[in-house]
């Protein structure tokens, strides 16, 4: 990344103060993910020949009606879409169940554990957060990595990515793990740049199995050693 779009920022521990933004951040940046998700999908060639297939049927059953194949078709696109956003609203419910619930509690009581922040002040203020915790002792997982998007592309998320291996390596890890979605293109390029391999994926989700197959979403498990 060139030096020049890279942001200057400050990192710090996450605050009380910082909870209004943080769960306002936490929601917007996972729900992003539905609309690149449901694209990604629907385009893909085979669903495009399930869609016309559907439309097809529509346009037979209603005696060769265009609205009745446009309704058939729209309402097979509304589902895969429907589907994609109970996957990420799945997962996002999930976390504001457990760790999202007590910031404080699940990640700064822990000493092993840390949640941070960053601001910056461009033409308006800015926050990004990302959380970390222990698994076993030997690793440390990223839960969270979200950058605010009128922040993106300036390094913030490879800043925050370095202060968590580096808190991960004072700990003694000897590795970072995370987890990331196949829709999410622009996570996934910067966790590669930064040395993540990916070691395996899956379509277990926070739904029915079915919403997962539908929707076509693989879950990936990335690590770098440390």
């Amino acid at each position: 990344m060139d030096q020049k779009n890279n942001l200057q920022c400050t990192i710090r521990e996450y605050q009380a103060e910082d909870k209004d933004a943080v769960i306002s951040l936490f929601r917007n940046g996972i729900l992003e993910h539905v609309y690149p998700a449901f694209f990604k999908t629907i385009s893909h060639p085979d669903q495009i020949g399930v869609t016309l297939s559907i439309s097809m049927a529509g346009y037979v059953l209603g005696g060769s009606s265009y609205f009745m194949a446009l309704l058939f078709g729209g309402a097979w696109a509304g589902l895969i879409y429907y589907c994609c956003y109970e996957i990420y609203e799945g997962y996002r419910l999930s976390r504001m169940a457990t760790d999202m619930a007590d910031i404080q509690a699940s990640f700064l009581d822990n000493p092993d554990n840390g949640f941070w922040v960053a601001k910056a002040e461009v033409n308006g203020n800015g926050v990004d957060e990302i959380g970390q915790d222990e698994r076993d002792g030997s690793y440390g997982e990223v839960p969270h990595l979200i950058v605010s998007f009128a922040y993106r592309k300036k390094g913030l998320g490879s800043q925050l990515a370095h202060k968590v291996m580096e808190f991960c390596k004072d700990r003694g890890f000897s590795r970072v793990v995370l987890e990331t979605s196949s829709p999410q293109t622009a996570a996934n390029a910067l966790y590669s740049k930064l040395g993540f391999i990916q070691t395996s994926c899956h379509s277990n989700t926070h739904v029915n199995h079915w919403f997962s197959k539908l929707a076509n979403i693989q879950v990936m498990h990335m690590e770098k050693y440390i």
